[in-house]
């Protein structure tokens, strides 16, 4: 059986939030820093979510190395909920389908849910979940501190 409750906070997130020091692992391991670059499959959109977001990441140390392929998918789900925000602003929430009956002839029509909506919802639910994990939510954000940022490495230089 897995753990109870909710997923802990990222260490980087609990020094950020202000969190007591005896609740913070100072003995974490950390990814060596180095160049954080975005993946080959992220499209083009996805990509311009990464370039705007990812250097501000990166400076406070919340994206590292570790962390590219959960930052992409979010990247990725935001290009995928702004595609499909698109699509439901252009044909509307309610669209009109045809209806065929067995033998694949058209009978009418019908009004029904935009299907990208759907797709707006998954993509939506993906944002949140994604973004929390990166203090990108709104409720993350408002309990963000940010203490002066000196020279050192890792949780101790944040600690100080």
């Amino acid at each position: 059986m897995g753990k109870r409750g909710p997923a802990p906070k990222p260490t980087q997130l609990r020094v950020l939030h202000g969190d007591r020091r005896d609740r913070i692992n100072t003995d974490e391991p950390q990814p060596d820093a180095g160049e954080i670059l975005p993946p080959d499959w992220l499209s083009e959109t996805a990509l311009e979510v990464w370039e705007t977001f990812a250097g501000d990441l990166e400076a406070k140390r919340v994206l590292t190395a570790w962390d590219t392929e959960a930052f992409a998918n979010w990247c990725d789900a935001v290009a995928r909920r702004r595609d499909a925000a698109q699509h439901v602003e252009d044909e509307g929430a309610v669209v009109e389908l045809e209806v065929f009956n067995k033998n694949g002839e058209l009978t009418g029509h019908r009004r029904a849910k935009n299907p990208w909506l759907l797709a707006l919802d998954a993509a939506d639910a993906q944002v949140q979940r994604y973004g929390a994990r990166f203090g990108l939510t709104p409720s993350d954000r408002a309990q963000l501190k940010i203490p002066n940022q000196g020279e050192g490495k890792g949780a101790e230089r944040l600690l100080s």
